[in-house]
């Protein structure tokens, strides 16, 4: 019995997931101390580590310690397994293509692409009410 239902979902818990969410927490947490204590100073150096975030989970994500869209075996759950083909660039991935690496595209399996047309077909009815 997994914690999500019976379907096993991996969420993609990585080593590049968690340190930019450490480093963006302590940013966040400086831009509100700034404001709280009305140092402008404070917070600009906040949102130099928010962006420094943004940094630091891209480079650990290229050299593998991300994940690449879609499902993964599940020997490769564990959030402190190494991603061997983020070299060559994870497929859909803006992360990589900003970097030069394109990857092979990835097929649609037939349920993505019956989701993606049940999104289009409730988009249409919906924006055309």
């Amino acid at each position: 019995m997994f914690i999500h239902g019976d379907d096993p979902y991996d969420l993609g818990h990585t080593v590049a997931g968690w340190t930019g969410v450490a480093v963006a927490t302590l940013g966040a947490g400086l831009c509100g101390i700034g404001v709280i204590v009305v140092s402008g100073p404070l917070v600009c150096v906040g949102i130099g580590v928010l962006a420094l975030a943004i940094l630091v989970t891209w480079v650990l994500h290229l050299a593998g310690w991300g994940k690449s869209s879609g499902p993964r075996p599940i020997e490769q759950w564990d959030w402190r397994v190494r991603d061997t083909s983020a070299k060559a660039g994870h497929a859909d991935c803006l992360g990589c293509r900003l970097a030069g690496r394109r990857g092979a595209r990835r097929a649609r399996s037939a349920p993505e692409v019956e989701s993606a047309r049940t999104a289009e077909s409730w988009l249409s009815t919906s924006t055309s009410a």
